[in-house]
């Protein structure tokens, strides 16, 4: 059996605790809205470091035709731009909802030390819903999870009227 890696990463002085959850998660529902004004799926995430939004992103796929253009891959690059550097050991990820595998995965490879979300995924969660990436044996780095139940509701919300209009309207 293959011994697992070290769990927990070092965490900086200020990593936002469950009291810091509702200022910093209105910060990424305020994001997720900006995504329907491109008609993307409105999903935001926000980069938190020493008690400061460093970035802030919603998804671009439409906008960009980039399928990677997830709000958390978009809030993860830019934090690595603002930090001229890659590992994000000190930081971390908000997001209305759940991550994907692909998503969870770059927290993972970018080190991120706690991902904080708003509501789980059913068909594609990566944290604890259809997954549990953070968990794998492969990773090199696990980071913290915590789900805000009470951004559930808005979060949904914000999913629930976008895909309702799309239905709506005519191919």
């Amino acid at each position: 059996m293959k011994e697992r890696p070290h769990t927990g990463a070092p965490f900086a002085e200020r990593i936002p605790g469950p009291a810091d959850d509702p200022d910093f998660m209105r910060e990424t529902l305020d994001e997720a809205a900006r995504a329907g004004v491109h008609d993307d799926v409105p999903i935001g995430a926000a980069i938190v470091r020493e008690g400061a939004v460093i970035a802030r992103a919603h998804n671009r796929r439409e906008v960009d035709g980039d399928p990677t253009a997830h709000a958390e891959v978009l809030a993860m690059r830019e934090a690595a731009r603002v930090l001229g550097r890659w590992r994000l050991l000190d930081c971390a990820l908000y997001v209305t909802v759940e991550p994907c595998a692909m998503c969870a995965a770059a927290a993972i490879l970018a080190r991120i030390a706690l991902v904080v979300f708003g509501a789980p995924d059913e068909k594609a969660g990566a944290i604890r819903s259809a997954a549990e990436l953070f968990d794998a044996s492969w990773a090199n780095h696990r980071p913290r999870w915590r789900y805000f139940a009470p951004a559930r509701e808005e979060s949904e919300r914000l999913l629930r009227d976008f895909f309702a209009a799309h239905r709506a309207q005519p191919s």
